[in-house]
């Protein structure tokens, strides 16, 4: 079996390429012609939650969850099973281990690697580490070309730019009078029989930096949902948000105003047609696109932002035209341009490319090192660079994650 692993970064035109080989369109190195493939990618686990929520029948899941519901780990488990029954001689792995944890992504590696000697695997990796271990040939797809590649092309030189300049000031600030913005007191969650959380004990206090860590399904977006104001379990616990105990009568909307957030879910928000000058501006005026006149103050803050990413002189071009990794950081930024007393970034970097991932780690450590804002940085895997003060670690046990803080 000669399997291959095709490098791709975030100017790839990636969904095109895993177009034209659904519809067998095939590069003529592979010849595959006549051979039954299947497509295990995100893509292809948004259509059956489609389908099972538009049919109201679990057509891949289990009958007691729905795929929906499971965890990203689970979900691939179930694709992978899935695709299996049908025998197929080949199969495209579009980053097969995005949003999974270390288990989940060793666990997955075991499967694919039991089956290397009977499935011809097309791997699309968008980092050099996540490559299989059986893959021995290699090519490169820049925008919509694909190249061959020798093993000396396999040491890619890093192309991260330089962040130059200071952060630039906010136009107003937020202030909190209160030192510590978040505090978790014993705070245990379930949901029916399914234990989630145990006995969680946290504080973030005024300018500090966490990570927040832990394996598919551990509780992570449970914790953020209990601090954005989006979950009805944070009620009744012993949590407590800018000094004030949740549910004691601040709205919503307070809560928010004082949090900047980012995931990258966020971006099928931002469809329309907006330039990622606007975008950052809209992000001063807490609107989802801009729809009034903005002022010289706006426009000089946003523009020195757009320097700081090296993005000045693409101010003008849409952001759903501009490449993964720009639309990242256009969005992280955007949720830092007011300075708010916390920021959440949600896994962040799920997607990018190397040298992506690194300018956006660098990004975060330049907020915390410049700023006074708080940060959690929400991640399945530990970003190599990112400097964290402190670390919240989950992990599971029958009766909820528990909580461990590394310094």
């Amino acid at each position: 079996m000669e399997h291959w692993g095709i490098f791709t970064d975030n100017k790839s035109k990636k969904a095109d390429f895993v177009s034209n080989l659904q519809k067998n369109r095939l590069p003529e190195f592979l010849n595959l012609k006549g051979s039954k493939g299947y497509l295990f990618s995100p893509l292809a686990l948004k259509k059956f939650i489609e389908e099972e929520e538009q049919h109201g029948t679990k057509i891949i899941s289990s009958k007691e969850q729905a795929l929906k519901t499971m965890s990203s780990g689970e979900q691939k488990k179930a694709l992978w099973s899935n695709i299996l029954k049908e025998s197929p001689d080949y199969i495209i792995l579009d980053n097969p281990f995005d949003n999974l944890d270390a288990h989940f992504q060793d666990e997955l590696k075991k499967l694919l690697t039991n089956q290397s000697n009977k499935i011809l695997f097309i791997q699309l990796a968008s980092r050099k580490s996540d490559i299989l271990p059986f893959i021995k040939k290699f090519a490169i797809l820049k925008e919509n070309k694909l190249k061959i590649l020798d093993k000396k092309d396999l040491k890619f030189k890093e192309n991260i730019p330089r962040l130059e300049g200071i952060i630039p000031p906010p136009i107003d600030k937020t202030e909190v009078d209160e030192p510590t913005l978040i505090a978790f007191k014993n705070v245990t969650v379930s949901y029916g029989r399914k234990h989630v959380l145990q006995g969680i004990d946290w504080q973030v206090k005024k300018g500090e930096f966490w990570q927040l860590i832990g394996s598919n399904g551990s509780g992570k977006t449970t914790i953020i949902s209990m601090i954005t104001g989006d979950s009805a379990k944070a009620f009744g616990q012993e949590i407590y948000l800018f000094g004030n105990k949740k549910g004691s009568g601040e709205s919503v909307w307070e809560i928010k105003q004082k949090i900047g957030y980012f995931s990258p879910s966020m971006t099928d928000k931002f469809a329309g047609r907006h330039s990622i000058e606007n975008m950052l501006i809209s992000g001063l005026l807490d609107s989802i696109g801009l729809y009034v006149k903005p002022t010289e103050i706006h426009k000089r803050i946003i523009k020195s932002w757009l320097e700081l990413l090296n993005l000045w002189e693409s101010r003008n071009s849409l952001f759903k035209d501009v490449s993964l990794g720009e639309q990242r950081l256009v969005m992280t930024v955007r949720a830092m341009v007011k300075h708010p007393p916390l920021l959440i970034l949600d896994e962040p970097t799920s997607g990018m490319d190397d040298n992506s991932a690194k300018t956006l780690v660098n990004l975060v450590n330049k907020f915390a090192h410049e700023t006074n804002t708080s940060i959690i940085f929400v991640s399945h895997r530990k970003e190599a660079g990112l400097n964290p003060e402190k670390t919240l670690e989950l992990t599971k046990t029958e009766k909820g994650s528990v909580g461990k803080i590394v310094y």
